[in-house]
């Protein structure tokens, strides 16, 4: 396994939390001047549009376990890079919450709140429940991955993935960040996680499957219906 690769991962993912969280946690509700779900959004989508560019030509950018996992089923990467890329993915994720929870709890009387992790019921920002965070993750794992597969599909125009991807994930999170504050991402969602604890924790394994299912099922479709026979 090249360590370039997962070194890129590492980086990548911590990006992602980092300034995606990041946004949500600081600047979202900013007296006045809050950049509000739009804004989060966007912080997202870039998050990942500039890694794609920046590291995406040494580890191909995955940044999330769903995406190593819906390539894999697409036939796009080998199985002994699945498990290295997720560790370090994950791993990347909670060293980018571990920096921001810094940044936060630096300020006099700060409360790190609910720290911008996914949740449904209570922990949803306008209140959904279970089977609707279910349904929302899945399909937009399934969305996100059916784009990712497309993009870099050898067919494809040739160095636009990355603001396909990245514009993807804004309207992902303009859809969902309501419903769930969007995952679509289990390193994501288990970094928030493991620092704002309770029911966070508790419900992390929504997370983690419905993610993992729709990239399972784009992956399997994409191969299936798109891609090109020899």
């Amino acid at each position: 396994m090249d360590t370039k690769k997962l070194i890129a991962e590492f980086i990548g993912t911590l990006w992602l939390v980092l300034g995606g969280c990041g946004s949500a946690v600081l600047a979202a509700g900013y007296p006045e001047l809050g950049i509000g779900f739009v804004g989060v959004s966007f912080a997202f989508g870039l998050t990942v549009l500039s890694m794609a560019y920046g590291v995406g030509h040494i580890s191909g950018a995955h940044f999330n376990p769903a995406v190593t996992i819906g390539l894999f089923m697409g036939g796009r990467i080998d199985k002994k890079d699945v498990f290295p890329y997720i560790i370090s993915q994950v791993l990347g994720g909670i060293v980018g919450a571990a920096i921001l929870y810094v940044i936060v709890t630096g300020k006099q009387g700060a409360e790190i709140g609910t720290f911008a992790a996914n949740g449904y019921g209570s922990l949803s920002p306008d209140g959904y429940g279970m089977t609707s965070a279910l349904v929302t993750e899945i399909v937009m794992t399934f969305a996100f991955l059916i784009i990712i597969l497309g993009a870099t599909d050898a067919r494809a125009p040739q160095g636009f993935a990355g603001i396909a991807i990245g514009l993807g994930l804004t309207l992902i999170h303009l859809i969902s960040i309501p419903v769930t504050n969007t995952s679509v991402n289990p390193a994501r969602s288990t970094s928030q996680a493991l620092f704002a604890g309770g029911d966070a924790l508790v419900q992390l394994w929504l997370f983690w499957v419905a993610p993992i299912v729709g990239a399972i099922l784009a992956g399997a479709v994409y191969k299936a219906v798109f891609e090109k026979k020899q």
